[in-house]
């Protein structure tokens, strides 16, 4: 089986993967990141459709899935160092919400476990923002460890 680690690169993904390493069994982890090409992340702006952008691409690649496959590299060294042994990277391309690709992939790999990190909001903050750790645990219907924000030291 295999462990899915949703990483976007933040402080509480980075604390998702940390506490997944040390704390669950060492079995295969992939460490996911989900990417859009820009221009499909603004369509849906009213001001897209008046202004010219030109596409980030290099050959058949864009830049944002080269940062993705950068970022997921980084969250796979991070899970390495706190004690996985085996860990591959995935940059997945989006299509719809992060939360499905999330679901998509989890399924696909019939991961055993799906970890994700959390913002820590409540609230009307994350009604605005909406949350992919909830998303995640609310669909994607197999165990699922959502690891809260490191707590602040004072």
């Amino acid at each position: 089986m295999t462990i899915l680690i949703a990483y976007d690169g933040s402080g509480d993904a980075q604390a998702a993967v940390e506490y997944a390493a040390r704390h669950v069994r060492p079995e295969p982890a992939v460490v996911m990141t989900v990417w859009e090409p820009l221009l499909a992340q603004i369509s849906w702006m009213p001001l897209a459709s008046a202004t010219a952008v030109a596409a980030w691409e290099d050959g058949d690649r864009y830049e944002e899935e080269k940062q993705a496959e950068r970022l997921a590299r980084h969250g796979a060294d991070l899970a390495l160092a706190a004690g996985l042994t085996e860990v591959a990277t995935r940059a997945e391309r989006g299509g719809g919400p992060v939360w499905a690709a999330i679901v998509d992939v989890a399924d696909e790999l019939n991961a055993s476990l799906v970890v994700t990190g959390s913002r820590g909001l409540a609230g009307a903050r994350s009604v605005i923002l909406g949350s992919v750790s909830t998303r995640v645990l609310h669909h994607v219907r197999r165990p699922t460890l959502v690891v809260p924000p490191p707590k602040e030291e004072y």
